[in-house]
């Protein structure tokens, strides 16, 4: 189990990983997105419990999703669920823009101070329901959700580009699927399965 940064970069390469997202790892110091008691777990492979019921996920589930939606430097993402800005930060380094939509304010405020820190600016943080996402900033080359829906919210799919991606885990009746989908011609459709895994709730928004 990895124990440090070096030691997490040797795993995704690994794995396999794309290049331009194991350099992402090399450039965000996970430790400075897990809350301080979690420190001493902050590179191994595992999620890490985050404020109100949330985690953030596992690192190689992180760099296979990041990888998957192919975001480009000059491209516009939006990420679904915060967190502590873990994620976010990694998008950064890998697109134009970044626009994150996060449900809980103190994890929204808690992400925006990690992400001043280490120095990212070009990523903003949005408090409001994922199910909507942020259609004043719209279309999104890439859209990342880490956060498990019943179905493919439709918001989301209008707000993908043309020939866009969009990451997103569904829930199914063993686990939460983890699905890439691509926009051609005006139509969103399934283009892979990434990998089954388990994910808090996309929760919408007047919901508990």
């Amino acid at each position: 189990m990895p124990r440090s940064q070096q030691g997490l970069i040797r795993l995704l390469r690994r794995q396999g990983v794309d290049e331009r997202v194991v350099q992402a790892f090399a450039e965000v110091a996970r430790v400075d997105f897990v809350p301080q008691d979690a420190g001493p777990i902050a590179y191994a492979d595992r999620p890490v419990s985050i404020p109100e019921g949330q985690t953030t996920s596992q690192p190689s589930l992180i760099a296979r999703m990041v990888e998957a939606a192919a975001p480009t430097p000059s491209g516009r993402v939006l990420e679904v669920g915060t967190g502590f800005g873990f994620q976010t930060a990694l998008l950064a380094r890998l697109a134009g823009e970044v626009f994150s939509i996060e449900r809980f304010e103190v994890l929204a405020e808690a992400a925006r101070r990690n992400l001043d820190r280490a120095g990212i600016e070009n990523a903003r943080v949005i408090v409001g329901d994922g199910w909507k996402g942020i259609p004043q900033h719209q279309p999104f080359d890439a859209i990342v959700v880490s956060a498990a829906a019943e179905e493919v919210p439709r918001a989301l799919e209008e707000q993908l580009a043309e020939g866009g991606r969009m990451v997103i885990p569904v829930k199914g009746p063993l686990s939460d699927d983890v699905l890439v989908f691509v926009k051609q011609g005006g139509r969103v459709t399934k283009h892979s399965l990434l990998t089954p895994a388990r994910f808090v709730p996309l929760v919408r928004e007047g919901k508990p």
